[in-house]
């Protein structure tokens, strides 16, 4: 087909915009969204129904169900018997003891209406029930704020430029999944509206912020996992895989296996295929 040299300049020039922006696309995805913006199905940062509505993962989305949704209540599920029973486990002098509740937790998950409500009741259950496996291993039944020997270890990627490390501050395992390393602080502090890099303690002050922090990573990295039927085991290695999975740790993957298959007998359902990584 020939076109005249006009036209060629043209498709040259819409080419070369296309190629130009799809850094900016990729960045984007990362969706550490500011506190007033919204994480939408697709990961990107906005306002608006399309950012806010259908399928929106964090930040302020719309109050009203979304399509996809199923309307379930998270509250039926996780019931007052099912959060103590995980609590109740830990021992009376742990850090965590009146930090972490069920009240809390309740108000954390304001901010994230997708969480455990897509897909099929039995879905949701899975959801909540994998969740709270990874919570229960991560805190010892919600023993722990901190991290064991957390501030011992090292936990800066100085090769991050987007989230650099403050001098002084340690960003090791914090809140019910151990939130972990600058490049997390960062862009969850930006999405949740605190100060990640500065203040990395109040995940461990604050127990909202740090039940937030731990939907915040769930959203970003789990959530889709198990609504889309990937099985439990992908959460596994989306949390600690490369010290977990491929044999790196089979015992803990075994526990954290343990729990999920506990809970899913619990709410009365099957927990489904591809358990381990």
């Amino acid at each position: 087909m020939n076109f005249s040299s006009s036209t060629k300049y043209f498709f040259l020039f819409v080419a070369l915009a296309i190629i130009a922006d799809v850094p900016r696309l990729i960045l984007a995805q990362n969706c550490g969204c500011a506190a007033n913006l919204c994480c939408s199905k697709w990961g990107y940062c906005g306002e608006g129904k399309d950012y806010c509505g259908e399928g929106c993962q964090g930040g302020p989305c719309f109050s009203t169900t979304p399509s996809g949704n199923n309307g379930g209540s998270v509250s039926d599920i996780v019931s007052d018997a099912f959060f103590n029973g995980i609590v109740d486990q830990a021992a009376s002098n742990c850090e965590g003891k009146g930090f972490y509740s069920r009240d809390k937790f309740f108000e954390a998950l304001k901010s994230y209406p997708n969480f455990g409500t897509v897909g099929s009741n039995d879905d949701s259950k899975r959801e909540i029930a994998a969740f709270f496996a990874h919570v229960t291993h991560e805190t010892g039944h919600m023993c722990y704020i901190n991290e064991i020997n957390g501030p011992s270890g090292d936990y800066c990627d100085e090769d991050n430029k987007e989230y650099p490390c403050v001098s002084g501050k340690n960003y090791y395992g914090r809140g019910p999944i151990q939130l972990s390393w600058n490049f997390n602080y960062g862009p969850a502090g930006k999405s949740i509206g605190f100060d990640g890099l500065n203040d990395p303690d109040i995940v461990a002050r604050d127990a909202v912020i740090s039940f937030k922090t731990a939907l915040w990573y769930w959203m970003n990295n789990c959530h889709s996992l198990i609504t889309s039927g990937q099985g439990f085991g992908p959460t596994i290695r989306a949390i600690n895989g490369r010290l977990e999975c491929d044999g790196g740790n089979p015992q803990t993957v075994a526990r954290r296996v343990e729990y999920y298959t506990q809970y899913c007998q619990q709410l009365g359902v099957d927990a489904g295929d591809n358990l381990t990584c």
